[in-house]
């Protein structure tokens, strides 16, 4: 048997409906179509300091000193009495005679009821105005760490430059070639880091720009290890791209060993030639090479320049989560290292198949 609908008079109705406004725990005025007050809740009255039941039958324009009267409200709640839009979290500046301003958020919309004649609104009202002083705390807060962390990089690139210079001397007043070289090694090492450090200290970003960042390290690798750049000479091409401060650390590090390794074994007798760092992102992929115009290396497993510099570009590859490949160049030698995390979709071939290149 189905349940019955009990039937209620239009007063028990009406009753219903203000005590649920007037119980609401949250500001709540319910507004005729000429914007009179009908019920209003107890919680608008307490935080807005009025007397919630002296206020039903007043105009909204009424409320305290005369406040909540503002033209684009007004101009608002009217055009959603006639059945336009509904207000959605319109901002709303209170201003009260000898009392903070409050930032609100309004909403309003139309009761769609069976008495068609009598309009009614329901308006709500969110006060935002901890949440405003908050959010600009917190955004204080993190311009003020932004620029101590900007200090603290700027700090330790000129240490990590110091030591870089450190090392740098005593590579060139040692007499054994052997430690002179692994001296040098450590010096463009740490002025790979160094370099980075420096770009992040003059930007309050937490990416990096890979085209200006490897610039100014072969730069710098250039400076301390190619004696004659009329007969070795480091370009870095490509359109580069943003990439994570982290991700950018251990670039610079893989660009760094391959093109030390380059200097060391792509031109041997004084030989002439050229390195090319070039790095291209797109999205979340990039790819990064070195390539030489040098002697050649094998390209089969297990052969070709091996010692600590591959190892750590394999290493640093890996936690990139990217792949290594060492490939003839005809003439010289490419190094790249790939990482892709989103296929991307070629065009379609003859057959109709899409292809995917990973």
């Amino acid at each position: 048997m189905a349940a019955q609908i009990p039937h209620y008079s239009e007063e028990a109705a009406l009753s219903l409906t203000l005590a649920i406004v007037a119980a609401s725990p949250a500001p709540l005025l319910l507004l005729d179509g000429d914007l009179n007050i009908v019920a209003a809740s107890q919680t608008f009255g307490q935080v807005f300091e009025i007397d919630a039941d002296k206020a039903v039958g007043g105009p909204l324009s009424g409320l305290g000193a005369g406040e909540w009267e503002t033209p684009r409200l007004r101009a608002l709640l009217d055009a959603t009495a006639a059945g336009q839009a509904p207000i959605d979290a319109f901002e709303l500046d209170l201003v009260r005679p000898g009392r903070s301003p409050r930032h609100l958020l309004i909403h309003a919309q139309r009761l769609v009821y069976l008495d068609l004649e009598n309009r009614r609104l329901l308006m709500s009202v969110t006060d935002t105005t901890q949440t405003l002083v908050d959010q600009r705390l917190k955004d204080d807060a993190l311009a003020e760490n932004l620029v101590l962390l900007s200090e603290v990089r700027h700090r330790v690139a000129n240490s990590l430059q110091i030591i870089a210079s450190v090392l740098l001397q005593n590579a060139r007043s040692t007499l054994s070639d052997e430690t002179r070289a692994h001296l040098k090694d450590a010096h463009n090492r740490v002025m790979s880091v160094a370099a980075l450090e420096r770009q992040l200290s003059e930007s309050a970003a937490e990416t990096v720009q890979l085209q200006t960042y490897f610039i100014s390290l072969c730069d710098s690798i250039a400076a301390s290890m190619i004696a004659d750049p009329q007969q070795i000479s480091l370009r870095v091409t490509g359109e580069g791209g943003m990439v994570a401060a982290r991700t950018s650390v251990s670039l610079g590090l893989i660009v760094t060993e391959l093109v030390i390794n380059a200097l060391k074994h792509a031109f041997p007798d004084g030989r002439a030639g050229t390195i090319v760092v070039d790095c291209q992102v797109r999205g979340p992929n990039w790819t990064l090479s070195v390539t030489d115009d040098g002697a050649g290396v094998a390209a089969q497993p297990g052969q070709g320049r091996t010692g600590l510099g591959t190892s750590i570009v394999q290493a640093l590859a890996r936690q990139l989560e990217a792949v290594v490949e060492i490939k003839p160049a005809h003439p010289g030698t490419r190094v790249t290292v790939t990482h892709t995390q989103v296929a991307l979709v070629q065009d379609l071939p003859a057959d109709g198949q899409a292809a995917a290149s990973l």
